[in-house]
């Protein structure tokens, strides 16, 4: 199982992925899944991926190559050369149909889940930060100030304190100190998410470069991260009088 995190604010965009992956009890290991897809000087685009690791795998090696151009003669389409995040995300939509259509057939007959969905975000050119959810049938959705996060994999343990404290004005440290603890409350509920978790952070200020950082199992942040975040919620939980109907 996997937990990513995708947040668009004023300030910037946070990335998060945990690297966990598995095969079974017995068979657990690290992946990551975080992607930079084109890094230059027009553009920094982003996948965050969860689901089927093979899909995934074939779909990124796919976007790499490129995919057949629409006019014969044109180079392969791929992510450096598309004008926009809307078009990046169209392009990576497709790459996961033209997988999923090449090796679903083979993955139903195995009764393996061939399941996958991807965060693409980043910037490209002049226009502002995007983050966008594409699914496995291509189709995506972008994220909007009024729901400034998107999440993908098990990701119902993480969102109530997103919901609570995730603003379109929240500063990018507190995005990411409140992301971090969606992350812990996943950890404990769900062993099939686990450490380390990526980190990009990119400023909307184009003159602040982004920020990348693992989060690894012996992260001092984290660990205190964590750890203070219990014992307040055991003072408050302690400071909210006891239902009335129970006393007396």
């Amino acid at each position: 199982m996997t937990y990513c995190l995708g947040l668009l604010l004023r300030d910037g965009l946070v990335l998060m992925a945990d690297t966990r992956t598995n095969a079974g009890i017995d068979n657990i290991s690290s992946y990551a899944k975080l992607h930079v897809l084109a890094d230059g000087e027009d553009r920094l685009v982003v996948a965050l991926s969860a689901g089927n690791l093979s899909v995934t795998q074939a779909a990124l090696a796919l976007l790499a190559e490129g995919l057949p151009p629409l006019v014969e003669g044109d180079p392969p389409r791929t992510i450096a050369l598309m004008p926009s995040m809307f078009r990046a995300a169209q392009l990576v939509g497709e790459a996961l149909t033209v997988t999923l259509d090449t090796l679903r057939p083979n993955l139903a007959r195995a009764g393996v889940d061939w399941g996958v969905t991807l965060l693409v975000g980043g910037r490209i050119g002049a226009e502002p930060l995007a983050l966008n959810l594409v699914y496995a049938a291509g189709n995506s959705i972008a994220c909007r100030p009024d729901t400034p996060f998107l999440q993908i994999g098990d990701t119902h343990y993480g969102k109530p304190i997103l919901d609570r404290a995730v603003r379109w004005e929240t500063p990018l440290d507190e995005a990411v100190k409140v992301g971090l603890l969606s992350f812990d409350a996943t950890l404990r509920s769900n062993l099939a998410v686990g450490l380390p978790i990526d980190i990009m952070v990119v400023p909307a200020d184009k003159a602040r470069q982004p920020v990348r950082h693992r989060i690894a199992e012996d992260d001092a942040y984290f660990r205190a991260l964590s750890t203070l975040w219990q014992d307040l919620l055991e003072q408050a939980r302690e400071a909210i009088p006891d239902p009335p109907f129970l006393t007396g």
